[in-house]
């Protein structure tokens, strides 16, 4: 990304007066945008932030400000970015999933609206999908649900397989369900599950080691924020150590990930836009019911497929959204 692009995309963030100063110095309500990944990780994300954010009437640097905080893939740093956000008083926090739990544990007054792959209701964001009650609403792709679907599109690819790897974060929210899930859709399509761990930077170097040492036939990768802040990293292994492998989003499989399957981000993100906006608007999260994505990609990587030697079946082609030749 060319310098000035990346300044033009943050905009504001990076100017270094302390954001209690700034929001003194103007009437604009400010967003808290808190999440989990880089800056310049994916354009996309914000580019479809602000799309939302202007359905709603509202331009960053018109009539909103917004202040980012991004862990860059340091989980362990979200509570003190929620915690400066807090400090600054902002009008409303934007969040995806484990940002929002950090948020959530910062205020129980400022608004807060999340993208969560979670079950926002069993992870207890929200009281009810349709009345949330709180302080918290926002966007759910469910994407948790789909991990066996993923499982079963890679047993679709490889149906020779009998031992299937997968890949879960056990501090993301949801994880008890994810590996309930991925291991009862293993044993209806007869596979051997290996469930691994991952949580933190050292530990995603170590994760596709594991999954040839366990000679592993392929990988699913659960839905978790974290991983998609490593999911380039994950999809560049994969290829190098020859593991076919399925995520939910495009970079993993543009790194060279097999295939991607899930909602669309950038759909989520102007979603999440959209309902920050409604919240400036003065609608209370209360009263917001929390929106379920719909539009949902397959993504296949032909070229890695190719690769590793794999001949793609053509009915998941024809399924595809989009194939990388």
């Amino acid at each position: 990304m060319k310098r000035r692009e990346f300044i033009t995309l943050l905009g504001g963030a990076a100017v270094a007066w302390p954001l209690t100063v700034r929001a003194q110095q103007t009437a604009m309500p400010v967003i808290g945008f808190l999440n989990t990944r880089g800056p310049a990780e994916d354009v996309r994300l914000v580019v479809a932030f602000r799309q939302g954010l202007k359905e709603t009437g509202y331009v960053e640097g018109l009539n909103v400000r917004i202040e980012y905080r991004w862990a860059e893939g340091h989980i362990d740093r979200l509570p003190g970015l929620a915690a400066d956000l807090v400090r600054g008083q902002v009008t409303v926090i934007a969040a995806n999933s484990q940002a929002t739990v950090a948020a959530k544990g910062a205020t129980s007054t400022i608004p807060i609206v999340f993208i969560t792959g979670a079950d926002p209701v069993q992870v207890g964001f929200v009281a009810s999908l349709h009345r949330p009650g709180g302080n918290l609403t926002g966007v759910a792709s469910l994407d948790t649900e789909m991990a066996p679907k993923r499982l079963q599109m890679l047993h679709e690819l490889l149906p020779n397989a009998g031992t299937i790897a997968a890949l879960v974060n056990p501090t993301f929210p949801g994880s008890d369900v994810q590996t309930k899930d991925l291991q009862e859709a293993g044993s209806a399509l007869g596979l051997r599950l290996h469930v691994l761990h991952a949580s933190t930077a050292a530990d995603i170097d170590k994760v596709i080691a594991n999954v040839v040492r366990l000679q592993a036939n392929g990988l699913v990768i659960a839905n978790d924020p974290f991983f998609s802040s490593w999911s380039e990293q994950l999809g560049a292994l994969a290829l190098r150590h020859r593991v076919p492998a399925i995520y939910q989003f495009h970079p993993f499989v543009a790194a060279g990930g097999l295939m991607s399957y899930g909602s669309s981000i950038t759909d989520l993100y102007r979603l999440l836009g959209s309902y920050a906006g409604h919240i400036l608007k003065g609608e209370k999260p209360a009263e917001l019911p929390v929106q379920q994505a719909t539009k949902v990609e397959l993504i296949i990587n032909l070229k890695t497929a190719n690769a590793l030697g794999l001949t793609v079946p053509t009915a998941l082609l024809v399924r595809a959204d989009e194939v990388i030749e």
